[in-house]
């Protein structure tokens, strides 16, 4: 079979890297496993999760991103052992499970997750909620600005995820 050609957008960024770094490997996650797929307006709904009127000075987005990393598929996390998910969120010391758990009670709380235990553990799976009902929801409640909800939403058109309307309409 053979290869296929490039698309005109694939070519153009393969000139750019062969102009501006000859030689170098640039770094292709669809090429390689042990990489996850994000949405493109991920750093929008860290800055939402971190608002201070949201979060006070706990700042989970750090435990966002490290649960995001760790879904397989169909956004389904399962925390095993938490210490570890405590520590690739950057908590170290006595207290790093204490403080991981607290934002994942916020996590929870703001409704980016849902969680369920697992025998004695509090924390023992977890479901990543779509990031865009939630934002959806948060800004329907007055809790984040409108200048970000229509960032998120103008970033959803420019990277061709799928809107609110499409994504209550199961088409994603």
């Amino acid at each position: 079979m053979a290869p296929r050609k490039p698309s005109q957008a694939e070519q153009r960024r393969a000139d750019l890297k062969d102009e501006f770094w000859p030689g170098e490997r640039a770094w292709q996650s669809f090429r390689e496993k042990g990489y996850f797929s994000a949405p493109r307006t991920l750093p929008l709904v860290m800055v939402a999760i971190d608002l201070k009127n949201l979060s006070g000075n706990k700042r989970p987005s750090k435990v966002y991103v490290e649960l995001l990393s760790n879904h397989i598929g169909q956004g389904i996390v399962e925390l095993v052992p938490v210490e570890d998910h405590a520590f690739a969120a950057g908590y170290t010391g006595s207290r790093a499970v204490r403080t991981w758990s607290e934002r994942m009670k916020l996590l929870e709380t703001l409704g980016f997750i849902k969680t369920k235990e697992k025998g004695n553990r509090r924390f023992g799976y977890v479901l990543l909620r779509h990031p865009t009902i939630v934002m959806s929801e948060l800004h329907d409640d007055g809790k984040i600005p409108d200048s970000l909800w229509n960032a998120l939403k103008a970033k959803q058109i420019d990277a061709r995820e799928l809107t609110l309307v499409q994504i209550r309409e199961g088409e994603g």
